[in-house]
């Protein structure tokens, strides 16, 4: 098994072979990526060696030492956090081959079509369809052994749509059985006919999302992940991951939504209180404690197979960043309200402390609702992790075409 050592002397071999200071930034990340170095934990030949999760933190060590590039996971946060671990554990050889490295180093940004206008919280009820053009019975699970898939349909909240190459895609193939068995899982090409992305704009101004319209798009069958009919199980994986993605994000300390409120209350003493100084304390003790807790919970990930307590972290995300950035702005008093600019923009990155407070407290509204809102969330904890009996449901045993809608 590799070892820290043999790490620190593979990174340094990295170094010396491509120096930072003359290397172009794609070219070290190819180069990385090459040398199994960008996720430590992943297979050898996919960007990794096979070695123990917690051992990443020796190779960013490293090259963080010597200034070496890395990825933006705020640019392409989606694909790192949600895209490839389902595709490492549910892809094909070719399909890991294929999208894992471009996704890594960057050149491929991916985005979620998986909520729906009538199909939120409530993920499994969706309705975009996706049928065989063959004729062929969508329930059958040959792997590529039928026809191109045609989806028609719509998504909603779909973050960096407006910029991404390739999506992960849920849509219904067999409106014939109950809503969680008929799901299929695709890869969608963002560039091909009939795929619409249209902005919709937030309360900050921004229209970091957007609505996605499919129209006859044509999806190959080479690039479904999973078995016909089991997309649900398949979306399970990308869900879970994606909230140990945001509620687990590694973080230095008073890195987030802590950092600039504690940075303005060292630098403008006349604006404490006793109270607020209280409040603070508190607060900065809360997200300490969060941000261990999320390096503990990931270092304990098995890739691509994290459990049910990435709820409980992302639950924790959302409630403190809205207490501080709520806190924030009580603490700049009227100059906490004013805001810079809410002319309309597409951005290129999901920055959730950037610009000033008045941005953080309104982005901050948010948190409690991507990913997974807090209420279903909370439903989680309380079934899967705390054992509670679950609330009773009149519709899983029903057809997903007799449903109510």
């Amino acid at each position: 098994m590799t070892g820290a050592e043999e790490l620190r002397s593979r990174t340094r071999e990295l170094l010396a072979a491509h120096p930072p200071a003359s290397t172009d930034r794609l070219d070290f990340l190819r180069a990385r990526f090459d040398s199994g170095l960008a996720w430590v934990h992943y297979p050898e030949g996919l960007g990794g060696l096979g070695a123990p999760r917690s051992l990443q933190a020796v190779v960013d060590a490293e090259l963080e030492a010597a200034g070496a590039p890395d990825n933006d996971p705020r640019r392409i946060g989606i694909g790192l956090g949600m895209a490839a671990p389902t595709i490492l554990q549910y892809g094909t050889e070719e399909q890991k081959r294929r999208f894992l490295r471009p996704l890594w180093t960057g050149e491929e940004v991916w985005c979620q079509l998986f909520s729906e206008p009538g199909a939120g919280s409530d993920l499994a009820a969706l309705g975009t369809r996706a049928v065989r053009e063959d004729g062929g019975p969508s329930g059958s699970s040959a792997a590529g052994g039928g026809g191109d898939w045609i989806v028609n349909g719509q998504k909603v909240w779909t973050s960096s749509a407006h910029v991404a190459r390739w999506a992960i895609l849920i849509a219904r193939t067999d409106p014939d059985v109950p809503k969680h068995r008929g799901i299929t899982y695709f890869v969608c090409d963002m560039t091909d006919p009939g795929v619409e992305v249209r902005p919709l704009r937030q309360v900050t101004g921004e229209a970091e999302f957007n609505e996605v319209f499919l129209t006859g798009v044509r999806i190959p069958d080479a690039h479904r992940l999973g078995e016909v009919g089991d997309g649900w199980r398949v979306a399970q994986t990308t869900l879970n991951n994606e909230r140990v993605a945001i509620g687990g994000m590694r973080l230095p300390r008073e890195g987030g939504m802590i950092g600039p409120i504690s940075k303005t209350w060292r630098e403008r003493p006349e604006l404490r209180t006793h109270d607020l100084h209280q409040r603070l304390l508190k607060l900065w003790v809360e997200s300490e404690v969060s941000r261990l807790t999320a390096e503990r919970l990931r270092q304990q990930l098995v890739a691509g197979q994290p459990g049910p307590e990435g709820a409980g972290m992302k639950l924790a995300f959302a409630r403190l960043n809205q207490e501080i950035s709520g806190l924030e702005v009580e603490l700049l008093g009227e100059e906490g309200l004013l805001y810079d600019d809410w002319t309309m923009r597409r951005p290129e990155l999901v920055d959730f402390t950037g610009r000033e407070a008045g941005y953080r407290y309104l982005r901050s509204k948010g948190n409690s609702i991507e990913g997974g809102t807090s209420e279903v969330l909370l439903n989680i904890v309380a079934e899967r992790v705390l054992g509670l009996p679950p609330e009773p449901r009149t519709d899983k045993d029903v057809a997903w075409k007799d449903l109510a809608r």
